[in-house]
């Protein structure tokens, strides 16, 4: 009897075994799956098919949730979603319908933070941990999670903007600071140079950095077409509203905007149109952005 007993117990841990190295191999194969859509060139196919894959990533998650590959297209995943296909037609509608885009608004926030929690968890660390000593906290993060920095970073960011009414929320600044430039010390040249993209804006916000803001954003856009190649749109839109509309340079604000309209890279070709959108958009508000 005790025989046929551990037989069977061995038999039930090997089915366990396949069993999570099947859900394993499946997790591999939809963590990876952000190259195909890269390469669209429907933005609308990939807004009606994008939910089903984030659910299905969440599902995965539930039966394994650590797995860091899960994780990080988790908070890219929504965090990518939240943006193009949320919050810039917030954006649009906002002078149109105030209630309307304040409902998008709210679910932005509400994918960005959930963007954020998947980002922390691959992190193996916690928003208090962050609020507390942030640069502490990272010095152990080694550079192989530099995306999972990244992201995080971009999701929190996204979220504080969206909540500057918000005292505590702003608080939080200097954790994205960290997660972000410790994603820049480790890996530059992550997604050809998407941590230099973001720090375009960011520099513009940042308290108690030298020099002059606007100078540092030109830095980072200066690098970050460097590192695409020049094959992405994303630098030139960041440039054009981070740093032109301030100063009020309106001739330069057209021709990086032209210069992303004319971006044509087929290997991030869905992330191009999204942001040549919002190049169209922002063209199109010119008279309202600049007093000439």
């Amino acid at each position: 009897m005790r025989t046929v007993l551990a037989i069977a117990a061995l038999l039930l841990a090997q089915g366990c075994a396949l069993r999570q190295l099947a859900v394993d191999r499946f997790a591999d194969a939809v963590a990876s799956t952000g190259a195909a859509y890269a390469m669209d060139d429907d933005p609308e196919l990939v807004r009606a098919a994008a939910p089903f894959g984030l659910k299905l990533t969440e599902s995965l998650l539930g039966e394994a949730p650590h797995h860091k590959g899960l994780l990080l297209a988790g908070a890219r995943g929504f965090t990518q979603y939240a943006y193009a296909f949320v919050q810039q037609e917030a954006d649009e509608l906002e002078e149109r319908d105030v209630a309307a885009a304040g409902a998008l608004q709210d679910r932005a926030r509400r994918l960005y933070r959930r963007a954020r929690e998947y980002g922390l968890r691959g992190l193996g660390l916690t928003v208090e941990q962050l609020r507390i000593e942030p640069r502490k906290a990272l010095a152990a993060i080694p550079r192989s999670e530099a995306g999972l920095l990244y992201w995080t970073g971009a999701a929190w960011a996204a979220s504080i903007g969206l909540s500057k009414s918000d005292p505590e929320s702003v608080a939080e600044l200097p954790a994205v600071e960290a997660l972000v430039d410790r994603a820049l010390e480790l890996d530059e040249a992550y997604e050809r140079g998407a941590i230099h993209t973001f720090l375009v804006g960011y520099e513009m916000v940042r308290q108690g950095a030298p020099g002059d803001p606007a100078e540092r954003a030109r830095r980072h856009f200066a690098r970050a077409v460097e590192l695409s190649g020049k094959g992405d749109a994303a630098p030139y839109v960041a440039l054009a509203e981070a740093v032109c509309v301030p100063a009020q340079r309106r001739a330069e604000f057209g021709s990086l905007l032209g210069a992303a309209l004319a971006v044509d890279a087929p290997e991030n070709r869905l992330a191009n149109l999204v942001m040549q959108r919002r190049a169209r958009w922002l063209l199109a508000r010119s008279d309202r952005l600049f007093l000439d």
